[in-house]
């Protein structure tokens, strides 16, 4: 059974698992995104069973090609699965049209505005979060009537620190000790998900929730591209996250 993870938001949505889809192997079994080499028809029926457990018409979920940059796409009818433009969070004043965000260590950001019939959903890696991608999206759903003080958002599962060791590229670019942990030399443990919630707080949304996970040390639950590559690589799936009102 498809059971995605809810939060205080005054809106439909869900962060969801690998559980309860139809893949097989290394995809088993929620796997959610079309840019890898799952059978299509697997993952669509798993992004529609994701749709279906937040009361949306899988018909009208609509995901990106995400790139880790902060550019926001305005989403005013559903385009076809796969067909999403390159970018890394979509905005919405329509009824009706779910956001899908897709990851496998990196934060999903999901955001609402219920006064003003105004949501968002933001893909939030070290790189795009840096950048802005978090604010973009903000300022995305101030343009269609959203108030910032109005706007509720919560982080989804994402790699925790205790999993994330860096290296000075990513310290250098954080460049804010407050989520850095020493480890190795030359290397520390890096709070992504709490960053975020940081950079939403500066941003004037106040009290962010986080879901407590950690993609990359749950593999029964979770895909992780940092668990992938310290296995040697291979094949890798997704988990989706969703908003709609």
């Amino acid at each position: 059974m498809t059971e995605p993870i809810v939060t205080s938001l005054p809106v439909r949505h869900g962060f969801f698992s690998r559980q309860g889809g139809v893949s097989e192997g290394p995809y088993a079994s929620l796997n959610c995104s079309l840019s890898g080499q799952d059978r299509r028809d697997a993952v669509l029926e798993n992004r529609a069973r994701a749709a279906r457990s937040v009361g949306a018409d899988p018909a009208r979920l609509v995901g990106l090609m995400q790139v880790h940059g902060t550019l926001v796409a305005r989403v005013t009818v559903p385009w076809a699965p796969g067909e999403g433009p390159r970018a890394d969070a979509m905005v919405t004043d329509r009824a009706g049209i779910a956001l899908g965000i897709v990851t496998a260590d990196c934060a999903p950001v999901l955001f609402v505005d219920a006064a003003a019939g105004v949501i968002g959903a933001a893909h939030a890696g070290w790189r795009g979060a840096v950048a802005g991608v978090l604010e973009a999206t903000i300022a995305a759903m101030a343009a269609l009537g959203a108030r910032v003080e109005r706007i509720a958002a919560a982080i989804g599962p994402c790699i925790g620190q205790p999993s994330y060791e860096v290296a000075s590229d990513l310290h250098a670019a954080v460049a804010d000790e407050r989520f850095f942990v020493a480890g190795r030399e030359g290397r520390w443990q890096f709070d992504l998900g709490g960053y975020c919630a940081a950079r939403l707080r500066a941003a004037g949304i106040a009290g962010p929730s986080v879901v407590a996970a950690d993609t990359a040390a749950d593999e029964a639950r979770f895909f992780s591209h940092r668990r992938r590559t310290l296995a040697g690589g291979g094949p890798i799936g997704h988990q989706i996250s969703v908003v709609v009102q």
